[in-house]
């Protein structure tokens, strides 16, 4: 340990910081091997400065796995004739085969490292995306926690640009599901990359939150009369689906017909992108919307109450009409 300890602190601060890290792990490991509470109240233990610098390295400095790392070593490590427990080589590479990454998945680490993922994925950076998926995995996360983000980031991030990357993440989903760990790898991978190199657009998540605020700030309107439906000659009367057009009865599959509350008449939620895919929808949405608004006349002059204003303020049939 003296030799650890004499090393000092060099390199940039975030360097400092991990071998801070590793540091405190070593002497952490230290104490315990001498404590009466440790492991000097029990056996006399035997090991090497240098397999406790590998203990603090494959705990990437973590104290706690550091720790249970060294429990996991001395008690499959072979016991002496004298009783004392000496570990070796073989014993220690066993215990740490699987590296014990920096990564908590239940503490701060755990939204760090996804919060990584994504942010690569939306960067369009597989390389990245890969690493990042790979450290969540193998330091331990449920894959299915994984793919539940993914398929998400394939909504807000992707949307319409490309919709195949939905399909292709609620596959990869599935797969996770059927077959598990360590096998599903390569599935996230797929749907990983895939996600990092599709086009980006983030109007399907835009349109939801403005569309969110709306619904929680606005006055509830009451949906317009013309798109409810009259289930009772009471509801008839009150001219419940009195005004309501019926699309495909029109060659263009289209009507003037509003179907927003009065307040929020010309509101826009959703407003497409030019990216991939959704110049298609942003082109056909522009087309619907200018029809309808040459049309918006036949509206007003074809609805019973022409002299109402607003679509949801028709008054109620006279029962004797």
């Amino acid at each position: 340990m003296a030799a650890l300890l004499s090393r000092g602190v060099r390199g940039p601060s975030s360097c400092n910081e991990l071998w801070a890290r590793k540091l405190t792990s070593s002497v952490s490991c230290a104490t315990a091997l001498l404590a009466p509470r440790g492991f000097g109240g029990w056996r006399d233990v035997r090991i090497a400065d240098e397999q406790l610098s590998a203990i603090a390295r494959f705990s990437n400095g973590d104290a706690r796995g550091a720790l249970s790392t060294l429990e996991m070593v001395v008690i499959n490590s072979p016991t002496d004739a004298d009783g004392s427990i000496t570990v070796d080589q073989a014993t220690l590479e066993q215990c740490v085969s699987r590296k014990a990454l920096l990564y908590d998945k239940h503490g701060e680490e755990h939204y760090n490292v996804i919060s990584a993922l994504h942010k690569s994925m939306r960067n369009s950076d597989p390389d990245a995306a890969v690493y990042w998926l790979a450290r969540m995995l193998e330091g331990g996360e449920d894959p299915l926690y994984v793919a539940r983000r993914v398929t998400r980031f394939a909504a807000e991030d992707i949307g319409l640009a490309d919709p195949h990357a939905l399909e292709l993440c609620v596959a990869a989903f599935e797969a996770c599901h059927m077959i598990g760990m360590p096998e599903c790898t390569v599935h996230l991978t797929e749907a990983v990359v895939y996600c990092a190199m599709a086009p980006k657009s983030n109007a399907l998540y835009v349109a939801y939150e403005h569309a969110k605020r709306d619904a929680q700030e606005q006055i509830a309107e009451p949906v317009p009369l013309q798109i409810r439906n009259a289930t009772t000659d009471l509801m008839d009367n009150l001219g419940y689906g009195r005004d309501y057009r019926y699309a495909h009865d029109t060659a263009e599959k289209l009507t003037a017909m509003p179907c927003l509350p009065d307040s929020l008449a010309g509101s826009e939620y959703y407003v497409p992108t030019d990216s991939g895919l959704e110049a298609r929808y942003a082109e056909k949405l522009a087309q619907v919307k200018a029809w309808k608004r040459e049309h918006a006349d036949e509206w007003r002059d074809t609805t019973s109450g022409e002299d109402e204003t607003g679509a949801s303020s028709r008054k109620p049939r006279d029962p004797r009409v």
